[in-house]
């Protein structure tokens, strides 16, 4: 039976094991590799190109730090953040990282089901009660009367990105030098505009320097 193929990563053999059921109960999935870590969850990415990966956050290696690594070398890679964690941080972290959907795993199995195909088909999700959560905390920090440097907000790759950008590299040079995909970039510095609130290369470099951090010369 073909389908959309998905691979699970998570360290609970009888919560992988429900997952598989689950899914095969309904039409339309095939899953096409399991695992228990962050190493697993990037050689399947490498090995199998699921059209998803249900991920984990609490895992040996951390689920969280699978995301970027397998979105460098597969950026069309969807990821879902499939887990009992309930911190903002976790969410925020696992959405900048480029995870698709952050679901809860009390959610049922027909749920699951139409968020893979959502995700699959390009969409993004999180869980109802996560999302009104983040949206009372980016009203709180909103309102707060000193907001925290916006360069602080980006992931250490982004740092990274937006660091090479700054100093005149285009986003092909940037890839050879991160060891990247060129697409990867590009959506490294969609990520950034986003962050910063501007518009173009030049507005990103000038708030790295109006935050007091230095631009490196390559």
């Amino acid at each position: 039976m073909t389908g959309l193929r998905i691979a699970v990563i998570d360290d609970h053999p009888l919560f992988r094991e429900g997952v598989r059921r689950s899914l095969s109960e309904i039409n339309g999935f095939q899953i096409v590799g399991e695992g228990c870590t962050k190493e697993d969850a990037i050689r399947i990415a490498r090995d199998h190109s699921p059209d998803v990966i249900l991920l984990d956050i609490s895992m040996p290696g951390g689920g969280l730090d699978a995301v970027s690594p397998i979105l460098d070398h597969f950026p069309d890679q969807k990821i879902i953040m499939l887990t009992v964690s309930e911190r903002s941080d976790d969410v925020t972290k696992a959405l900048n990282s480029g995870a698709k959907a952050y679901v809860l795993k009390g959610v049922g199995s027909r749920a699951l089901a139409e968020i893979i195909r959502a995700v699959a088909s390009g969409e993004g999700y999180v869980s109802p009660a996560l999302s009104a959560r983040m949206l009372s905390d980016l009203s709180s920090i909103s309102n707060a009367p000193n907001r925290t440097d916006p360069i602080s907000e980006l992931s250490s790759r982004e740092y990274e990105v937006l660091d090479l950008a700054a100093s005149g590299l285009s986003n092909k040079r940037i890839a050879l030098k991160l060891d990247i995909h060129e697409k990867t970039v590009k959506h490294h510095m969609g990520r950034i505009f986003a962050k910063l609130n501007v518009t173009n290369r030049t507005e990103a470099a000038m708030a790295l320097r109006d935050a007091g951090h230095d631009i490196r010369l390559v």
